[in-house]
């Protein structure tokens, strides 16, 4: 094999390596109030994630989304809901496509979910509006949506492909996806170990039915667990342990759930919470649609555009991968987040973070009651 061979095949590793996401979407039968969710871990080589509020404007909803910071014209949505209580995300696949489409006419992904959340109100009218949408598409993913209605999907969409996997349709009220399609081509793709991951994560809340928000921002992506080893290295004594194919990643920059809401309770209830930057080392806050509802810390703000807390979290990802020499940004050093004394990151942020729950829910429970009223 040629030099030039080498070259592309170590950069499609890397293509993949820079945009990859672990997900899932939770039937409302599944959780513990009810509500469906849709989480992702989102994997990234841009570090800088903010969120926006995106006023409603002539034919367009209201929406909250994860953006780019360098994306200051709010063009590409990576993760986000609206007022109709759409909400969607997305996994890059490497799969699908076989086509030669040039690379200048890909990476659409982000400006069709914003497009997105802008007109669709159900799952169905986002199939309708992937239908319509001109081919090629420019894309090559996993969609994953849920609405009001309590109806979720995935929609594994090429530039001239289209396969839905409907939540109705899965036996134990769970989807998850990674960064291949189950439509696509066999044993192609990334993502298999983190889904074997997911998977052995997940199957305890599933014999149980008590699936949360936290059991995907404080379990799942705090958890360093190997399935093609079979060792959770979580709280394994090492010190240093080599970062592949675990859920939570070097370049792991944000863990969001949406949790929707009953059918009939009022859309607005809808809430995202998010955690900005290298997720065992986030805080976690509830994003809502109404006035206020998007913590200032989580905005971007200056003439970099970043939000203050996925700073505070970046900073705090240095400290666990600290070895800048060599090949040292492969190495985790998990004492950071978990240790004996019960000083690591992880061990000192989820306490923090369940209160964070308990009091989002104390205000949800308060507006829930004031929107009855309206």
């Amino acid at each position: 094999m040629n030099a030039r061979n080498l070259f592309f095949i170590a950069l499609a590793a890397f293509a993949i390596d820079a945009i990859a996401c672990t997900s899932a979407i939770v039937s409302g039968s599944m959780t513990t109030n009810g509500r469906p969710l849709l989480w992702k871990n989102r994997d990234t080589n841009d570090q800088n994630n903010r969120i926006k509020r995106i006023p409603a404007k002539k034919g367009c909803y209201e929406f909250v989304g994860l953006f780019d910071a360098r994306d200051k014209q709010d063009t590409a949505v990576w993760m986000g809901y609206n007022e109709k209580g759409f909400a969607i995300m997305n996994t890059a696949s490497y799969n699908i496509n076989k086509d030669d489409v040039k690379e200048k006419d890909m990476d659409k992904e982000g400006v069709v979910m914003r497009k997105a959340l802008e007109k669709c109100a159900t799952v169905d009218e986002f199939e309708q509006l992937l239908k319509a949408w001109p081919q090629p598409r420019g894309v090559e993913a996993n969609f994953g949506v849920i609405d009001a209605q309590g109806n979720g999907a995935y929609f594994e969409t090429g530039n001239f492909t289209l396969v839905k996997y409907d939540l109705k349709d899965a036996p134990d009220g769970v989807l998850i996806r990674t960064n291949y399609s189950y439509s696509g081509r066999v044993d192609e793709g990334a993502g298999y170990v983190r889904e074997a991951n997911e998977k052995k994560l997940l199957a305890p809340h599933i014999l149980r039915h008590d699936f949360t928000p936290a059991v995907f921002t404080e379990e799942v992506s705090r958890t360093f667990y190997h399935s093609v080893l079979n060792k959770d290295f979580t709280n394994g004594g090492a010190k240093w342990v080599v970062d592949q194919d675990f859920i939570p990643r070097r370049i792991s920059t944000a863990t969001c759930v949406v949790e929707g809401v009953v059918e009939g309770e009022n859309p607005l209830l809808t809430t995202m919470w998010t955690g900005l930057g290298y997720p065992p080392c986030a805080e976690i806050f509830p994003v809502w649609l109404w006035e206020g509802g998007v913590p200032e810390c989580l905005v971007g703000t200056g003439a970099n555009n970043h939000a203050p807390q996925c700073d505070k979290v970046n900073a705090r990802e240095k400290e666990v991968f600290s070895i800048k020499r060599g090949n040292g940004q492969h190495y985790v050093n998990i004492q950071k987040l978990y240790n004996k004394k019960g000083t690591g990151y992880c061990q000192v942020l989820i306490p923090q973070n369940m209160d964070t729950y308990r009091k989002g829910y104390e205000e949800i429970a308060k507006r829930r009651e004031q929107l009855k009223k309206k």
